[in-house]
């Protein structure tokens, strides 16, 4: 089951930490793209790992992609 809201990740702030943002609900924040599938599997995305989240639509990068974790 996905998300029903809009998934969104913020640019790194200064400790290199994107926040993670679903349907307004900030979930915390992330240091790598692990985190970010932990965030994804507590959003009822259970089978959800790191590849899905570097390849999935339902995630709105903001300020770089996957790849980005410094500020």
């Amino acid at each position: 089951m996905a998300p029903d809201k809009p998934v969104v990740i913020y640019p790194p702030d200064e400790s290199g930490g994107r926040r993670v943002q679903v349907g307004g609900a900030l979930l915390g924040l992330a240091y790598s793209v692990g985190d970010v599938a932990r965030f994804m599997q507590e959003a009822g995305l259970q089978d959800f790992d790191e590849m899905d989240v570097v390849r999935t639509g339902l995630i709105e990068w903001q300020g770089g992609g996957p790849e980005t974790w410094t500020h």
